[in-house]
């Protein structure tokens, strides 16, 4: 089973391959949003 890992942290996917695929849109969806809120600040 793979999973990633953010320092010491460890974040193990859950439901398999849809959990996988829900991550990587949430930390898309995350990068926009801070990127707007950054461009609104700045």
């Amino acid at each position: 089973m793979t999973f990633m890992r953010f320092g010491n942290t460890e974040i193990r996917p859950l439901g398999g391959g849809l959990g996988c695929l829900l991550m990587i849109l949430f930390s898309i969806l995350a990068s926009v949003v801070l990127t707007v809120l950054l461009n609104v600040v700045l």
